[in-house]
C-alpha cells in the first residue's frame, strides 16, 4: 500500500506522467506525429517546459518564504555561532534555502566573509548555494527516483564541507581583495515581518527568479529534446558511457564553462541518461555547470585573488569528479 502511494507521489505528482499524455494527446488531436522526430521532440519539449515550470514557481515560492526567516545578518549570526567542522556543516546547509544560482551567491559569499566570518564557512556557502538546494531534491525526484536526489543533495554537501574545509586548511586568508578584507561587519535591526509580508516577498522572488531562469531552462529542454530524438544512442554511450573511464572527467571539464542554474540543466541530464550517458557523469556535469559557470567565476575573482580562485577551482572540480566515479560505481543500487 505505501510503494503505491509513494510511486503515485513520484510518478503522477512530482513527474506529472499525466501531462506528458495529456500534451500527447493534444498534439495527436492536430495531427502531429508524437512517434516521429519533431513530433516527438516537440513533446519532449512541451512537456518538460510546463513540468518544470509548475514544480519552479511552487518551490520558489515555498523556499522564498523559508528564506524569508534567514535574511543576511540573521544567517550571518546564527554560522557565527559554530566552530570548526560544525561551522561549515552549517553554512552548507543554510546554502540549500539561499539563491539558486551562483552568480546571485556571491554578493552574500563577500558579505559574509567581510564580517570576519572564517573564509572555509563562507566557502562551504558560496559551494552549496549553487549546488544543492531544497528546489534541486524535489525536481531529481521527479526525474531520477527519491535514491539519487537524496544521495546528490547529501554528497553536494559532502563537497561544500570538505571544500570549505580544506581552503580554511590552505590558510589563505591573504588572498582576499582588500576591500573585503577591510569590510566591517554592521549589525542591522532585523525586520520584523508579518505572514503577509513574508508571502509578499516570496511572491515578489518567485517572479523575479522565474524571469532570471526561465530563458535557462529553454535552452535547456532545447538540448534535451534533441539530444533525445536526434542523437543517436550509440554516440551518447560511447562518450559518456560506462566504457568510458574518463566520461566524468569530460562531462566535468565540459560544464564549467557553461552557464545555467540547476533547472535548465536537469533536462539536459535527463536526456542524456535515457541515451545511456551514466549516471555520474551527467550529475558530473550538473554540478560543474551549476558550481563553476565562467561568469561566477569572473565576479568571484573581483573578491579573491587568482591563487585562492585556482584553489577553488581545482578543490571543486575534484570534488565533482570524485562523486560522479562514486555514483557510476553505485548506479545499480540507485536506479
Amino acid at each position: 500500500m505505501f510503494s503505491v502511494i509513494f510511486d503515485f507521489l513520484q510518478h503522477e505528482m512530482l513527474g506529472m506522467r499525466w501531462l506528458n499524455g495529456l500534451v500527447g494527446a493534444g498534439l495527436s488531436a492536430v495531427g502531429i506525429d508524437t512517434a516521429g522526430r519533431w513530433g516527438g521532440s516537440l513533446q519532449f519539449f512541451l512537456y518538460d517546459v510546463i513540468k518544470i515550470t509548475i514544480l519552479l514557481c511552487s518551490l520558489i515560492f515555498a523556499i522564498s518564504y523559508i528564506q524569508s526567516f534567514f535574511p543576511p545578518e540573521r544567517s550571518r549570526k546564527i554560522m557565527g555561532r559554530f566552530r570548526g567542522i560544525w561551522a561549515n556543516a552549517m553554512a552548507a546547509l543554510l546554502g540549500t534555502v539561499t539563491p539558486f544560482c551562483s552568480c546571485s551567491s556571491i554578493p552574500l559569499f563577500i558579505g559574509f566573509t567581510g564580517a570576519g566570518l572564517p573564509l572555509g564557512v563562507t566557502f562551504s556557502f558560496l559551494i552549496s548555494s549553487p549546488m544543492v538546494d531544497l528546489g534541486s531534491l524535489v525536481l531529481l525526484m521527479s526525474i531520477f527516483g527519491p535514491k539519487v536526489a537524496v544521495a546528490y543533495v547529501l554528497l553536494g554537501l559532502v563537497v561544500a564541507v570538505a571544500g570549505g574545509t580544506l581552503i580554511e586548511k590552505l590558510g589563505m586568508e591573504s588572498y582576499l581583495e582588500d576591500f573585503v578584507r577591510n569590510a566591517r561587519a554592521v549589525d542591522i535591526a532585523e525586520q520584523k515581518l508579518t505572514v503577509r509580508d513574508r508571502l509578499g516577498f516570496a511572491r515578489e522572488h518567485m517572479s523575479s527568479t522565474f524571469r532570471k531562469v526561465f530563458p535557462y531552462i529553454l535552452v535547456g529542454v532545447g538540448i534535451g529534446a534533441a539530444i533525445h530524438n536526434w542523437i543517436p544512442e550509440s554516440w551518447v554511450t560511447s562518450i559518456l558511457g560506462s566504457r568510458n573511464p574518463f566520461a566524468v572527467v569530460l562531462a566535468t571539464l565540459v560544464g564549467i564553462p557553461m552557464y545555467a542554474d540547476i533547472f535548465g540543466t536537469i533536462p539536459v541530464a535527463e536526456a542524456l541518461l535515457a541515451k545511456g550517458a551514466s549516471l555520474g557523469t551527467v550529475l558530473s556535469f550538473m554540478m560543474a555547470v551549476t558550481t563553476l559557470s565562467l561568469p561566477s567565476l569572473i565576479m568571484l575573482r573581483k573578491a579573491i585573488k587568482p591563487r585562492l580562485l585556482a584553489a577553488f577551482i581545482a578543490i571543486c572540480t575534484a570534488g565533482i569528479i570524485l562523486v560522479g566515479y562514486a555514483f557510476n560505481a553505485f548506479q545499480f543500487a540507485l536506479i
